[in-house]
């Protein structure tokens, strides 16, 4: 057996659990090192050492963006929370009046707009893969319903996925490039909103991957429009969120390691002072702030799915890193062993010689 096949056989013990694995590597250790040299298992365990310092260091690149993400999400939180606060009062002001919003307006849902978040980049384990799982799974739903659907595609992962699959209708391929900015959610924006206040699509959804922890994300649905005059975003269950609560995530460490603290937190909503008088009707002002309201929520999406993907690659990459730490483990006592017999070998045919020459 070649030395190739020697590592693949120890990286796929090492991938089971650690009793299978030290059960494997000591059932099998001795076939398999019979026909593979000394060379080949030191070049084999260098290649896994060079393996391992890459992942780590993907590990950290990916630990490090995941704060840089975290920074972007807290220096955006005074407008947004301008927003809300501003969206409140102006609900209060038309509470009693019967208003007519584009962005709030209710018909028959005949098409649907499904807005899929994926990431720009593999080596991110399950992520991309379940994201587009639940992308499917509303699309087999709607077509089961008998509603038509379009796709918008927002990063490469799923653009190259609907790209190969032409039965699926698909309306656009975005891309991002590092760190959501507002300008990248304003292209979204602007394209659901042309969408739907054309009546092009009577609905439009949002399918991406709700940061939890740094181990889980869970891919979600929520509706984007049409919008509940309070600005609330809400599920295709109807479940909706209210404007004025938030969640703030905090990458911390905790005994050495890291960790993930969630915050949620109620913005206290201050009444407009009486005197406030508006030049301009508040219907007029609250079918301008709708827009902006919807622009930070598809923002603040785009930065939880950032923060979903970075650390599923965290993750990834620290569970490659064990492997890799295992596998040279295990070669290491290959080598070792085999180093060991080769040796003794040779001690014993000097001392078979010299017998023989004493003899």
């Amino acid at each position: 057996m070649s030395c190739s096949h020697l590592s693949t056989a120890w990286s796929s013990s090492a991938l089971a659990s650690t009793s299978t694995r030290r059960r494997a590597s000591t059932g099998s250790s001795s076939s398999l090192v019979v026909r593979c040299s000394l060379r080949d298992l030191r070049n084999r365990i260098d290649s896994v050492r060079n393996t391992q310092k890459i992942t780590e260091a993907m590990k950290l690149v990916a630990a490090a963006k995941v704060r840089r993400a975290q920074e972007a999400v807290v220096s955006s939180r005074p407008f947004s929370e301008a927003l809300v606060e501003v969206l409140y009062n102006m609900n209060q002001e038309i509470q009693s009046e019967d208003i007519d919003l584009p962005l709030t307006r209710q018909r028959a849902v005949k098409r649907v707009a499904i807005v899929v978040l994926t990431g720009e980049r593999g080596l991110c384990g399950a992520f991309n893969n379940n994201v587009l799982k639940k992308a499917e799974a509303r699309m087999e739903d709607l077509r089961q319903l008998g509603v038509d659907y379009t796709v918008i595609s927002v990063g490469k992962k799923g653009n190259a996925y609907f790209q190969r699959r032409d039965y699926i209708p698909t309306e656009r391929f975005l891309e991002l490039a590092g760190i959501p900015t507002v300008k990248d959610s304003q292209a979204i924006c602007d394209l659901i909103y042309s969408l739907f206040v054309a009546e092009e699509v009577d609905k439009v959804e949002l399918v991406y991957s709700k940061f939890v922890n740094l181990v889980r994300s869970d891919p979600i649905i929520q509706t984007l429009l049409p919008m509940s005059p309070k600005g609330e975003i809400c599920d295709v269950n109807g479940i909706c969120v209210d404007a004025t609560e938030d969640e703030l995530f905090k990458l911390t460490t905790k005994e050495g390691k890291l960790t993930v603290e969630r915050e949620k937190i109620k913005i206290e909503m201050q009444p407009f002072s009486p005197v406030v008088q508006f030049e301009q009707d508040p219907v007029q002002i609250l079918d301008a702030l709708l827009p902006l309201y919807l622009n930070s929520q598809i923002l603040r999406a785009l930065q939880e799915s950032l923060a979903s993907e970075l650390a599923a690659r965290m993750s990834a990459m620290s569970s490659a890193t064990d492997n890799a730490i295992d596998l040279r483990k295990n070669l290491s006592m290959v080598y070792n062993r085999r180093r060991q017999a080769k040796i003794t070998g040779e001690i014993l045919e000097i001392v078979a010689g010299a017998d023989a020459l004493s003899g």
